[in-house]
């Protein structure tokens, strides 16, 4: 889980520099930096979580 998750929200983030997702927040091709910010919570909520 600790190694599909970055990989998916790179894939998201590429995927959203090529075609905006259209998504309230994230319209433009600027905002991509948004998914980075939800992908290091993420990441860091799956650090607390594991024992």
């Amino acid at each position: 889980m600790s190694k599909i998750l970055p990989t998916l929200l790179l894939a998201v983030m590429l995927l959203h520099l090529i075609r905006p997702l259209g998504l309230p927040g994230l319209k433009r091709r600027a905002d991509f930096w948004k998914i980075a910010v939800v992908a290091i919570a993420l990441m860091m909520l799956t650090v607390l979580i594991r024992p």
